[in-house]
């Protein structure tokens, strides 16, 4: 009975298994069109830590953390009493220098003359010495205070080349160097921005090694964010984006690409972009933001992305559809968005291919459409 019954249970089946069903879409020409977003914080423009170049009394502290600078504008003096002090020291030992100078500018004077007159002397008493008029000892005599007289204005030259030289150099440059540091004693801001952060109060000691402020500069921020290996060769320096921040939705602003990252972040295969924009007044540091661009690749045949398989091998295939059976084929893929993507090479246009139910199809199978 029971094999009575599996043949009759037999009988019954069907003689062949119910095609699947797909639905189609015909290959068209056409490009790629490809909307990129990249999120980010923005940050100013560039940040600047101010730092006292001499150590002192903090006198005036004009400005605190909120405040806007602009370049040049005092932010902290610092009391130079004593080096006012030192300058007057510094100066009166300049003065003295040029005294001794002119002093001894006049002593070069006379032991010109001397020199003069002893050479003259020497040369007539060997003119007479000729004539046998005057003796030979008369003539070394008058040899003799030439070359004292030669000695005597070379010591004097000199003295005065190192007065007026090195000496007076030194003594000028101590002086020129007590005034830098008075003028180093007024701290303005670099940049015009806000003042992030202070560090000092009136009456207390600067330090030459910490920062007294942080300015920021706030009127133009940057949003940095990661792109694709895909998208980041359509991306160039100069490039404009689109930018919306998430605390102003109803506004957009328009941002320049500044900076395309030439070596890959830490997560490999995406690439850090940095994108401008002039702050409106409304936009703060620190807010989070989405930049915005879209690209378009070359004429080609597009598909939809649901028709690609992606094969083992780490190729990509599509089943085209004829007459109710479908035929695998390997492609070559190119560019794509989120929902087409370019075939290079192994499809034409108007080609059909099953968009549905891709990965329960085999090559040469029939399927209802």
């Amino acid at each position: 009975m029971a094999a009575v019954l599996a043949m009759g249970l037999m009988g019954c089946a069907p003689k062949y298994a119910p095609r699947i069903s797909v639905k189609t879409a015909a290959a068209h020409a056409g490009r790629i069109v490809r909307n990129v977003d990249f999120s980010g914080v923005l940050v100013p423009n560039h940040t600047v830590n101010v730092f006292a170049k001499i150590g002192g009394q903090a006198t005036t502290v004009t400005v605190d953390v909120g405040d806007r600078v602009k370049a040049g504008q005092l932010l902290v003096q610092i009391d130079t009493k004593e080096l006012n002090a030192q300058l007057a020291v510094a100066e009166a030992a300049a003065a003295g220098v040029g005294d001794q100078a002119v002093q001894v500018k006049s002593g070069v004077e006379t032991a010109r003359l001397n020199l003069e007159m002893a050479q003259r002397t020497y040369e007539r008493t060997k003119t007479l010495l000729d004539t046998k008029v005057v003796t030979q000892s008369q003539l070394d005599d008058a040899q003799t205070k030439l070359d004292l007289a030669k000695t005597a204005y070379d010591n004097s030259s000199r003295q005065y080349q190192t007065i007026t030289g090195s000496g007076l150099a030194q003594a000028e440059a101590q002086v020129n160097y007590i005034k830098v540091q008075i003028s180093n004693s007024t701290i303005t801001s670099p940049i015009s921005g806000i003042v992030t952060n202070r560090n000092i109060n009136p009456g207390e000691i600067t330090s030459t090694s910490s920062p007294l402020f942080s300015v920021a500069d706030v009127a133009t921020l940057k949003l940095q964010g990661n792109v694709s290996q895909e998208d980041v060769v359509r991306i160039a320096v100069g490039g404009k984006v689109n930018v919306s921040v998430d605390a102003l939705p109803t506004n957009s602003y328009a941002g320049r690409v500044e900076q395309v990252g030439p070596i890959a972040a830490a997560t490999g295969q995406y690439f850090p972009v940095v994108v401008n924009l002039k702050n409106d007044g409304r936009l703060l540091a620190g807010m989070t933001a989405k930049a915005s661009f879209s690209w378009t690749g070359a004429d080609g045949v597009l598909i939809p992305l649901s028709a690609v398989k992606d094969n083992q091998d780490g190729r990509a295939s599509v089943f085209v559809v004829t007459e109710g059976k479908v035929h695998a084929r390997t492609v070559d893929l190119g560019p794509r968005n989120d929902s087409e993507v370019q075939v290079i090479s192994g499809l034409g246009v108007s080609d059909s291919v099953a968009i549905s139910n891709v990965s329960a199809l085999a090559d040469g199978m029939e399927v209802a459409q």
